[in-house]
């Protein structure tokens, strides 16, 4: 790692006694009173109205769309201010001087990739006056809460700007295909071979769509299933925006959003899934033995740009100190200088703000024209594979990603020369030369982190023929693509019903890792599995039984799953660290994951369900577990599930789920084209108030399957409004946070 880290440790050595001395002082409680001081009226120039409905879903409304920003702030603010601040401080690279030493190399990563260079470079010019009037309005949301309840502050964040929103989509983006992994693997003690994609799908994500030929109905249907962390910077908050120069959509975002990421806006619909091509590019740099900042390019000695990262980490309470490490740059991008050489390093979008402007576009468009032309603009989202659906039938999918147009004469599965312009990319393929689908024979499309050559059946699927190796495309199925697939094929017509239940099931197809696993470990020599372990053979031959009758689906009743999951959750551990192995909880189809790896982390599961339960066959509801303040109720599904569920092991036998299955919505148009929507969280949308009535309110309806009513038009919003009120009018029963 670098220099200052080494730095701290000796710091915090030296200071040991002058701490004590300080101690008083230190943890004296800080307040961000003072600086919210005078923002209690940075709303003046919005008028916003925020309605919640009975699960406390806001809905704003505004006159304009920076109106509707200003207000969608203030009431995301009011369930989840904590970790809007948290993005904030992160994109800013001052996460440290609130969070102390864990969150420096956050930091040093901020001054490395120059964000606030690229930010400050191209908000005024690359950023659309229409985004700049919403980012502002949606600061001011934000200063307007902080001044009103200052001791929910974080001390130095405040007033916050524009810049800072955006600056948080700069900051987020190129971690989506993994960018800290490659960063992570050059800070190893040798050279990487980059032989294995760092751009890991931690959890996954669904979407769906069926058109009005292949449905029972004529209808069009669109399933929106992103798969995120049930907590944190890049959790699901569920809002709509309604204003009255067209921005009207529901859907969800991620704290700090002032746009949604995906949802429908009546007319059509359309989510995302996370998708593993190649945007990540590392340099060998020849660097000149006599002057460490000069490499050589094509023969010319060129010289490294550097400047000093003052990084300032919290050490206790007040007290921090600031260390200072130097960041480098070449014509390639950053550059880190390691024992085993110095790299730079080159990624898609790297100088882009746009993604916001993206989005924004797409939720206005009223037609599938409008809606693609800002994905064609490649000025913001770097990644994703998209699914649409529309009111007049269309449905979509398309491989959405800045792929390099890299040059062929070289390798690109590794490290590449960096003393030559020959490897300087600086174009992308065209967005409509992209992989993509439209209205396939099938008539319906999928993709769950999955290849794009396998998005329906039969004809009208992209040819592979057609693109590079060196786009690093995926060619790989997940259980969740293999078994929508299947059920999809082998239903027509199909009904909004036997839709939904595709969308929960709960069954892992014949030829993923699990069930083949379970096959093989069924089958094996017992005495042979327990060789050096403190295990009865009597338990491992018990569990073998168990395998032997498991028919593949985790339901809650079922009493082998939770063998067969934990059996997962050991080889998660045994490989989350591991170089060169290639597997991922939400792709459970193909690894290079060794027997004795499954094998050993099978006798664990043994010895912790005996140890943990007493008991080798508890229902699977009875261990996987929704837990949220008092609620704690049983779940069906696991990793790479439809119904995706990823739990942690806890002391008790059971696994808290953590991440999965979040913000899930269904969106139906019937032959009219007009839509009715379905929608459902796993927690509530008071997402950081423990006290707050929706803290878990749809978790009763998640564990159970159940949808509640989405809203889409400003008259359905009003006709079902459980409490109305402006920005800082009062609490109106929200709780404060602990």
């Amino acid at each position: 790692m670098p220099r200052w880290f080494v730095w701290f440790a000796r710091i915090v050595l030296a200071l040991l006694g002058v701490l004590a001395a300080l101690a008083l002082w230190a943890y004296w409680p800080e307040s961000a009173a003072g600086e919210v001081a005078g923002l209690e009226r940075a709303g003046d120039p919005y008028d916003a109205e925020i309605v919640r409905d009975a699960y406390g879903v806001p809905h704003i409304f505004g006159r304009t769309d920076p109106d509707v920003a200003y207000g969608l702030a203030y009431a995301h603010a009011e369930d989840d201010f904590l970790t809007i601040q948290q993005s904030i401080i992160a994109a800013r690279g001052t996460l440290a001087a609130t969070y102390g030493k864990e969150a420096a190399a956050n930091d040093y990563m901020v001054q490395l990739l120059r964000v606030w260079d690229t930010v400050d470079a191209r908000y005024d010019t690359d950023v659309s006056p229409e985004m700049r009037a919403i980012v502002e309005a949606y600061a001011a949301g934000l200063n307007h809460y902080a001044a009103l309840h200052p001791d929910e502050a974080l001390v130095g964040l405040f007033p916050v700007e524009g810049k800072d929103i955006v600056a948080t989509s700069v900051h987020k983006s190129p971690l989506f295909f993994g960018l800290e992994k490659t960063l992570i693997a050059l800070f190893g003690d040798e050279r990487p071979t980059f032989e294995t994609a760092f751009a890991e799908t931690r959890f996954g994500s669904n979407v769906l769509a069926v058109g009005p030929g292949r449905s029972a109905d004529g209808h069009t249907m669109f399933v929106s299933n992103s798969h995120q962390p049930w907590e944190g910077p890049v959790a699901w908050y569920e809002a709509s925006v309604h204003s009255d120069e067209g921005w009207e959509f529901t859907g969800a975002l991620f704290p700090a959003m002032p746009v949604h990421a995906l949802g429908t806006n009546g007319d059509l619909a359309w989510s995302f899934t996370v998708n593993h091509p190649d945007l990540v590019d590392v340099y060998l740099l020849d660097v000149d033995p006599e002057d460490p900042y000069r490499y050589r390019v094509d023969g010319e000695w060129l010289e490294m740009e550097r400047r000093p990262a003052p990084i300032t980490v919290k050490l206790a309470g007040r007290f921090r100190w600031t260390v200072t490490e130097e960041v480098l740059w070449s014509i390639y991008g950053p550059v880190l200088r390691r024992p085993h050489g110095t790299y730079a390093i080159r990624y898609a979008g790297m100088d882009s703000v746009g993604i916001f402007d993206q989005l924004y576009a797409m939720a206005k468009a009223r037609s599938f024209d409008d809606w693609t032309a800002p994905l064609r603009s490649q000025d913001g989202l770097p990644t994703f594979n998209v699914g649409y659906a529309d009111r007049n039938g269309t449905i979509y999918y398309a491989y959405n990603a800045m792929l390099p147009l890299r040059d062929a004469a070289f390798d690109w599965s590794g490290i590449v020369p960096g003393d030559t312009m020959a490897t300087r990319w600086t174009g992308y393929l065209p967005f409509d030369e992209l992989p993509s689908v439209v209205d396939p024979p099938a008539g319906f499309i999928v993709n769950a982190n999955s290849t794009p050559w396998q998005t329906t059946i039969g004809a009208g699927n992209p040819d592979p023929r057609d693109y590079p190796d060196s786009f690093g495309i995926e060619d790989y199925p997940t259980n969740r693509s293999l078994r929508a697939l299947q059920l999809l094929a082998a239903d027509d017509p199909i009904t909004f019903g036997e839709l939904v239940d595709i969308k929960f099931d709960a069954t892992y197809d014949e030829r993923s890792l699990p069930v083949r696993w379970a096959r093989r470990l069924a089958e094996a020599d017992p005495a042979r599995l327990v060789t050096g372990r403190e295990v009865p053979v009597a338990a491992i031959e018990r569990s073998q039984e168990l395998l032997r009758s498991w028919d593949r689906t985790a339901d809650v009743a079922d009493e082998a799953t939770a063998l067969v999951v934990a059996t997962l959750s050991f080889v998660f551990d045994a490989v989350d660290n591991s170089p060169g192995v290639d597997f991922e909880p939400s792709r459970l189809t193909d690894t290079s994951v060794g027997d004795d790896v499954v094998d050993s982390a099978f006798v664990d599961a043994v010895e912790w369900l005996a140890r943990r339960r007493n008991d080798l066959s508890p229902r699977w509801g009875d261990v996987n577990r929704l837990r949220r303040g008092e609620v704690d109720l049983p779940l069906a599904g696991g990793p790479d599930l439809l119904r995706a569920v990823y739990g942690e092991r806890q002391d008790d036998g059971t696994l808290t789920g953590i991440a999965g299955d979040s913000y899930i919505l269904f969106v139906d148009w019937d032959p009219q084209g007009r839509p009715t929507a379905q929608s459902i969280h796993q927690f509530g949308s008071a997402t950081l108030r423990p006290a707050s009535p929706h803290y878990a309110d749809q978790a009763p309806l998640f564990a159970s399957e159940e949808m509640k009513p989405t809203w889409i038009s400003a008259e359905e919003v009003r006709a079902h409004a459980a409490v109305t009120y402006a920005p800082g009018e009062g609490d109106h029963g929200l709780p404060s946070p602990p």
